[in-house]
């Protein structure tokens, strides 16, 4: 782990992809150039599947890094982090699902969301899926899911300094734009 890095975390940094595009090591790896950080969790393992996904996440991850398990409550688990640390938030659209599985109100919850993304005082780094990106879904909780989960990723890149778009491993930074001969990080 690489603990010198002198750059200046963003105070928001937004990472979005597909399943499987790399986002989360991505993201753990921002925050790991720079020392320990918070692991703030906002999966559920609801079957065997999801509890492997966890578990392996887990083990990538290693003991440099603390976890606080935050399903809904990822504004008072920010609020709580007080020690300086950037914090990864893993992740918004899983998040999301369990904000409209306990019935609350989608839009209020988001804003509170971002408002406390913006607030904290250490850094932070999010993931997000995107799932605009392939057909338009057959039923009609998985479209309003879709049109929430793009609504708050819209809120979420524009409350972000830094986007970056993962795809295959590769990052692609969105935001800021890179300056001519500027190479991705």
């Amino acid at each position: 782990m690489n603990t010198t890095d002198p750059t200046p975390m963003p105070s928001l940094t937004l990472v979005l992809g597909g399943m499987r595009s790399g986002k989360s090591a991505y993201a753990e790896r921002l925050i790991e150039a720079r020392g320990p950080g918070l692991y703030l969790a906002t999966a559920n393992a609801g079957d065997a599947e999801m509890a492997e996904r966890i578990r392996r996440h887990r083990a990538r991850r290693g003991a440099v890094w603390s976890t606080v398990e935050a399903p809904l409550d990822v504004v008072g688990a920010l609020r709580s982090a007080r020690d300086g640390r950037p914090v990864l938030v893993d992740c918004l659209t899983l998040w999301l699902s369990n904000v409209m599985a306990a019935g609350r109100d989608v839009d209020a919850e988001s804003r509170t969301l971002i408002e406390g993304l913006r607030a904290h005082s250490a850094p932070v780094v999010a993931v997000s899926n995107e799932v605009g990106l392939g057909v338009v879904p057959d039923n009609a909780l998985a479209r309003a899911f879709a049109d929430a989960a793009g609504r708050l990723n819209q809120s979420a890149a524009q409350a972000a300094e830094r986007v970056v778009f993962m795809t295959a491993s590769l990052a692609v930074t969105l935001k800021p734009p890179l300056a001519a001969g500027e190479a991705a990080a």
